[in-house]
């Protein structure tokens, strides 16, 4: 379901191009890592390195939405739909680490 979601916010923050290549790119191979991890279930590499993109993506997301947020005269409807659904994905991010961090514990992890 975290996957799942996050896939659908990326999408979505991504619909209007504007914001970089690059925020599609973190996310979206962050995202294929957490499939990495649900596959390997019993692999704590898996998990592990989807909660530390996790993290990372946290503070990549906070420099992309501050950087590329556009002025408030070339705000479209559009526009503001992608940023507000990149917003929450971000929003989201911290609830989604934690629930990664208790299956990494579940997993065996420290």
């Amino acid at each position: 379901a975290i996957i799942l979601v996050h896939w659908l916010l990326t999408v979505w923050g991504c619909m209007n191009y504007m914001l970089p290549v690059s925020y599609a790119w973190g996310n979206f191979s962050v995202l294929a890592v957490g499939i990495w991890a649900i596959v390997q279930r019993d692999s704590l590499d898996a998990i592990t390195m989807f909660l530390t993109g996790l993290l990372l993506t946290v503070l990549t997301d906070i420099i992309h939405i501050s950087i590329f947020y556009p002025a408030r005269d070339f705000l479209s409807d559009e526009k503001r739909f992608s940023i507000g659904m990149a917003i929450f994905s971000l929003l989201l991010k911290p609830v989604s680490c934690y629930l990664v961090y208790r299956m990494y514990r579940e997993r065996g992890g420290e």
